[in-house]
């Protein structure tokens, strides 16, 4: 795998032919989470899960404290999550995997964030759990016995925009296009059940992530995406595309669609409308 170019996507064939190789550091992350029900992933795992598989907590393992102003799934710090990495046994050479049970969306996450902390040897798997059942792939209980590392990473910041940048530059789109990635009627203001107020931020504009999906739940082929990303943007520079949601989860979604697509360099807003609205002086 090409550090400079690194694909995004795994098939479970791929996967299982992958997955046996000798002397091949691969881990695999198992990402499966309920925004209703937080336990639920975690209790899936136990009842079966990739080989080897490590459970990555959305809550948890990919979000840091929560202070009430800073977002429903604020980015941990990097130190932080350099622990976290090192608990898992990550090391520089390690290809990591992905994968949920909910189109991606919370495996795009994971995606982002080592992308985010210099580790571009990482893929989701296209399909998810439900691709990897219906290849017929190997189901385990057992519990990973991976060796915590000591590797360390320099976090891409230029991967990551901030509140301040955001509210610096609403409606300067020469500078910054926010793309929202929530579905149509929360993006209106309409049926908002997980945050306080509804709406979204100045200026933006509505991708439901989704959209990235086709009907058997893999993305879209990269040319199909290509073509409805630049259809949605015209020429906007990728360069000014900041991905948002409502708490920096699905956004990745969009960012994973677009670099699929070869459409690199788009960054993510990770606080989001949940950040966004907590003050009131910004809505």
């Amino acid at each position: 795998m090409s550090p400079l170019h690194p694909p995004t996507l795994i098939s479970a064939a791929e996967l299982a032919a992958l997955l046996p190789q000798a002397g091949t550091d691969v881990l695999v992350l198992d990402c499966r989470f309920s925004l209703a029900a937080p336990g639920a992933g975690q209790q899936a795992h136990a009842r079966g899960h990739l080989p080897g598989a490590v459970y990555a907590n959305l809550d948890t393992d990919l979000s840091g404290p929560k202070t009430g102003l800073n977002g429903r799934h604020p980015q941990p710090t990097p130190e932080a999550f350099l622990a976290t990495l090192r608990r898992w046994g990550l090391q520089a050479q390690t290809e990591v995997i992905a994968y949920d049970d909910a189109g991606g969306m919370f495996a795009a996450r994971l995606w982002w964030m080592l992308r985010w902390m210099g580790h571009p040897a990482v893929r989701v798997l296209d399909g998810g759990w439900a691709a990897w059942q219906a290849h017929g792939g190997p189901v385990s209980t057992e519990g990973s016995s991976r060796t915590p590392s000591m590797a360390s990473w320099t976090p891409h910041d230029e991967h990551l925009t901030r509140i301040d940048f955001v509210q610096a530059h609403l409606g300067n789109r020469g500078v910054m296009q926010l793309l929202d990635a929530r579905a149509p009627d929360r993006f209106r203001g309409e049926n908002e059940t997980l945050d306080p107020v509804g709406g979204h931020i100045p200026g933006a504009i509505n991708r439901f992530f989704q959209l990235n999906l086709g009907a058997d739940g893999r993305f879209k082929p990269a040319q199909v995406l290509r073509d409805e990303f630049t259809a949605l943007l015209g020429s906007q520079p990728v360069g000014t595309v900041v991905h948002q949601c409502g708490s920096g989860v699905t956004a990745c979604h969009n960012l994973l669609a677009m670099e699929h697509a070869g459409l690199a360099g788009s960054r993510l807003y990770a606080g989001s409308w949940s950040e966004w609205c907590a003050d009131q002086g910004r809505l």
